[in-house]
């Protein structure tokens, strides 16, 4: 199968890695607004490809993404030079939403030419409203965000290290916005099938400070990994890849992924199945009365911002 990445930058060079390192894909084509930038990307990897599963990996124009099943868009400007650094700032990525609004819309119609038949996975920040218009430039439905995927395995990460846990046994996760207004679903929380509050009980530990101390962890991991490398890459390189595998094999795993909602009206992250077409279904969560406003208010966000770039 073959998977197209749009952009050579940190995190699409991260994408392309992550896809070689894990065998996900037998083709893989990148596309960079500088060329030279794409060849030295796939030259690099190329030389350590043997290594891995079989695997052709080059850089290429739009018309190589012809037979794509999966591409993903990870373009534009990031966090650290669009000034989305700040903890006090309720916009957080939303701040990058113009300028990247204008990327796409040069970029999604010509995938669309090449692949007209490919999943895109919307990979560049913020993903959720950048989403809604892709689609609205796609014309078709076979649109994912990234979303809140990397955040809940973030949330996990935490919970296990928090309680001497494996992250793989502690299940939890983040819906809404891939954003400051993202939210914790700490009423479906569970370790190997304990809820999470009677583990915490169990072990004496006070319920609210232990979720406020994991949460600011969590929501603000990002600006803590580019404060000390300039950009936040490898999770996401590793999610995505992990994201294409479910296309490409359509596996119909279950995770919480950016997905266009008729209820909210907007993209935003829910439970959903993935398969070859993208979203096969979404599953509605059973969530806590806090947790559902919080969950529409994320959803009132991210309408307002894609309203801004319609």
């Amino acid at each position: 199968m073959k998977v197209g990445v749009i952009g050579a930058g940190a995190v699409g060079s991260a994408c392309a890695f992550a896809l070689v390192m894990r065998g996900s894909a037998r083709h893989i084509i990148l596309v960079d607004r500088t060329p030279a930038r794409a060849k030295a990307v796939a030259t690099d990897m190329r030389y350590g490809a043997p290594l891995s599963s079989p695997v052709e990996i080059a850089a290429g124009d739009y018309g190589d993404l012809r037979g794509c099943a999966l591409v993903m868009i990870t373009s534009g400007v990031n966090e650290k030079s669009g000034g989305a650094t700040d903890r006090a700032d309720a916009a957080g990525r939303l701040k990058l939403l113009d300028t990247n609004a204008g990327i796409y819309r040069d970029i999604v119609p010509r995938v669309v030419a090449a692949a007209p038949d490919a999943v895109i996975l919307v990979v560049t920040d913020p993903p959720d409203p950048l989403a809604d218009l892709a689609r609205a430039l796609a014309g078709h439905a076979r649109l994912l965000s990234t979303g809140t995927y990397l955040d809940s395995l973030r949330l996990r990460v935490h919970i296990g290290a928090a309680l001497g846990v494996a992250a793989a046994e502690v299940e939890a996760q983040i819906l809404g916005e891939h954003g400051t207004s993202e939210v914790f679903v700490w009423s479906g929380a569970r370790i190997a099938g304990v809820p999470l509050a009677d583990a915490l009980a169990q072990r004496r530990l006070a319920p609210d400070a232990f979720r406020a101390g994991i949460e600011r962890e969590v929501r603000y991991a990002n600006i803590t990994i580019i404060e000390g490398n300039n950009a936040s890459q490898y999770g996401i390189g590793m999610v995505s890849a992990r994201i294409a595998e479910m296309v490409l094999r359509d596996e119909r795993a279950a995770i919480p992924i950016g997905v266009y909602s008729e209820r909210y009206g907007a993209t935003l992250s829910l439970p959903a199945i993935i398969g070859r077409a993208g979203a096969a279904e979404v599953l509605a969560p059973r969530l806590d009365p806090a947790e559902e406003q919080a969950l529409q208010k994320s959803a009132d966000t991210l309408r307002q911002a894609y309203a801004r770039i319609r």
